[in-house]
């Protein structure tokens, strides 16, 4: 799992009442302000009683891939990050169209249903993908694609955006309007060299993808899991993990959104 310790402290700085120490989760770092209105798709999970009701709640993000289907990260809905079992958790919500954390517009949708994926690993962090069925619909206008496997998407050295509300610094400086940087998808070998096996995961091409930029400066970071990595108007991961946030030689790791798609269509 991305190294979050130092950024725990700076995020519960921002929790009005939080019953147990949790991991808040991977912000972008070396983005900029972005209107929710152009990338509608991007929402965000929240629970005002594990997290306090500064920034609405909000503690990772996610992504609709139909009027009711949000994918977002596991690790979100797991006990690390939540500090109580999920089943516990009465009040989660999805923002939708949320301009401001810290107003009240858009929406607050209930959800109707979870899928987690038990396949999960939090060693290596594979498979790290949940489905969250929203209660009411959001426009079809407000749904992304999912690339699928072979999309030019998803080669080397293309651009893509990462999109979220998390640390804008790597310093607990949580942004409270959604943010997004860009970056580049990176070869296999070079992640491979990055996460070979270690504390925080083990990257498996197979399942992840990794992007940044080569002297580091552009990431997601603390708050940003399970939020979208989109590369040519389509899907192509998910804030999952790494080392830090924007460091020099410790790209992002993201779900390979082709590996885990008939998993999401399948639930939800």
């Amino acid at each position: 799992m991305r190294s979050l310790i130092s950024a725990l402290l700076g995020a519960l700085a921002l929790v009005v009442a939080v019953p147990s120490p949790a991991l808040a989760d991977r912000i972008v770092v070396g983005g900029q302000q972005v209107q929710v209105a152009d990338a509608p798709w991007v929402v965000a999970l929240a629970s005002r009683s594990r997290f306090g009701a500064a920034r609405s709640g909000q503690f990772c993000g996610g992504v609709m891939v139909s009027p009711t289907a949000m994918v977002t990260a596991a690790h979100c809905l797991g006990r690390e990050v939540l500090g109580v079992e999920r089943k516990d958790v009465r009040d989660l919500r999805v923002l939708v169209g949320r301009e401001d954390l810290r107003g009240t517009g858009g929406r607050e949708i209930e959800l109707k249903g979870d899928w987690v994926n038990p396949d999960y690993d939090s060693v290596s962090n594979a498979g790290d993908v949940a489905v969250l069925t929203l209660a009411e619909p959001v426009p079809a206008s407000d749904v992304i694609r999912m690339a699928p496997k072979g999309d030019v998407a998803y080669r080397p050295g293309g651009t893509a955006s990462v999109y979220g509300w998390g640390d804008t610094t790597g310093k607990g400086r949580y942004a409270s309007t959604l943010h997004a940087a860009q970056v580049r998808v990176l070869e296999d070998a070079r992640c491979r060299r990055a996460y070979p096996g270690s504390a925080d995961g083990t990257y498996r091409p197979s399942s992840m993808l990794c992007a940044g930029q080569p002297g580091g400066g552009r990431d997601a970071c603390q708050g940003d899991s399970g939020g979208p990595l989109v590369a040519r108007g389509r899907l192509i991961g998910l804030v999952s993990w790494g080392s830090g946030c924007g460091e020099p030689k410790s790209p992002g790791v993201y779900t390979r959104i082709s590996a885990v798609a008939p998993l999401v269509t399948a639930h939800g």
